[in-house]
């Protein structure tokens, strides 16, 4: 029989109930760090051994260094076997443990792969893989260059922060240059990047020992950053299967996992098909499950739940016997999401009643659902009736943070 292992889960969010409950029916002890704020979440305490919590600093961050002498502590006499990260903001903090505590897994260089933009960018490009063109902000002389040879609008990303918080759209020399200079001394966490207009893609997928055995691939039927600030309906849909357009994005994403040293996790990546010349161009990816409820409508088209697969993927890599994982049988269906900000604090939800209708979010002031059918125009039919219907009915706006609040 193989030995009960420790897993440390940590998330500065309310997420990843799926994964804890897995890794526990799995039969590991879990451990759950997370927020302070946190703790009256709704978590299945059934299956977590024990929590951990920490304040948060005035910049929503923790302090690591009390986070490290934490552990040591708890190590003394429970000892832990892996660290998972289950959110974006804490893929530096579990590979920042694992090299203190010396624990298997991805530590800080392969990690800033999956969590800086601007490294991400700099290996894609040594790998050959297609981007748009970007820039660090370190050099005035080199961002002068960029600006001469790359034609606008730029973005200005920050370089770790998730989805589209505290980007910026400029469109002349002067309003980037006011922007880079508003920066200050926080300016080298930033990066520049030419606007690409086009198609943006999502791709879902698991990895296990550097091999990809899951890839799920959908479209945003509007752009993040323009649901973001321009204050629309966020929808997303499955890529139809078996075509050049699934192909070339998986393709991708394969090349993108391989060159940036995956090894054992899930991952999120983003993909954009240019408008002006047709060719697709990595945007970033990540090494965690894909937010914004995306998990629901990958598994309503493939009956993949990420996070209890990834669950059972790090069971089996943990007690060396990779080979015995087997991957949960799939289907091929089309499903699509929309979710929207609301005016009202428990939306009513009697509207989304098409039998097609099998998730639906219960979250205060927020209204969405998930639409699963064999036809992908019938799931755009639905989410074009429902974007209607929450548009006239529901839909409330807010500025897109410069900054996460957890």
């Amino acid at each position: 029989m193989s030995q009960p292992l420790t897993f440390l889960c940590i998330s500065s969010y309310f997420k990843g109930n799926d994964f804890l409950r897995a890794c526990k029916e799995a039969g590991n002890t879990v451990y759950l760090l997370t927020n302070k704020k946190l703790e009256g979440r709704p978590w299945v305490r059934d299956y977590i051994d024990d929590f951990f919590y920490m304040e948060e600093e005035s910049d929503g961050s923790f302090n690591m260094q009390n986070v490290i002498k934490g552990l040591a502590y708890v190590m003394r006499t429970r000892p832990v076997d892996r660290i998972v990260a289950l959110d974006d903001f804490d893929v530096e903090k579990a590979a920042l443990l694992r090299e203190t505590f010396r624990i298997p897994g991805m530590g800080q260089t392969t990690a800033r792969y999956f969590r800086d933009k601007l490294a991400m960018r700099a290996k894609a490009a040594e790998a050959g893989i297609r981007i748009p063109a970007f820039s660090a902000l370190f050099n005035d002389f080199a961002i002068h260059q960029f600006t001469e040879r790359t034609p606008g609008p730029w973005m200005i990303k920050p370089r770790s922060e998730a989805s589209s918080t505290g980007i910026k759209k400029l469109h002349t020399t002067e309003e980037l240059w006011e922007v880079i200079h508003s920066l200050g001394d926080r300016r080298h966490e930033y990066l520049v990047e030419q606007y690409k207009p086009g198609e943006v893609y999502h791709v879902d997928s698991l990895s296990m020992n550097g091999r990809v055995v899951f890839i799920w691939s959908n479209q945003y039927i509007a752009p993040p950053y323009d649901v973001a600030h321009g204050g629309g309906i966020f929808r997303s849909v499955t890529v139809p299967f078996n075509t050049s357009e699934s192909r070339a994005l998986e393709t991708m994403t394969v090349d993108v996992l391989k060159a940036f040293g995956m090894q054992h996790s899930a991952s999120h990546t983003e993909i954009i098909r240019s408008h002006e010349d047709g060719h697709y161009y990595f945007l970033e990816t990540s090494s965690r499950v894909g937010g914004a409820h995306l998990a629901d409508m990958v598994e309503a088209s493939s009956g993949i739940n990420l996070w209890r697969e990834w669950a059972k993927m790090e069971t089996s890599v943990a007690r060396g016997e990779s080979e015995k994982y087997k991957l949960s049988p799939t289907r091929n269906e089309y499903s699509g999401i929309i979710i929207s900000l609301a005016r009202q604090q428990w939306p009513d939800l009697a509207p989304f009643n098409a039998p097609e209708v099998v998730w639906t979010m219960q979250e205060e002031y927020h209204v969405g659902c998930v639409v699963r059918s064999k036809s992908r125009e019938r799931v755009l039919e639905l989410l074009g009736n429902y974007a209607e219907i929450i548009q006239n009915e529901y839909h409330a706006s807010a500025p897109a943070p410069e900054r996460p609040a957890h």
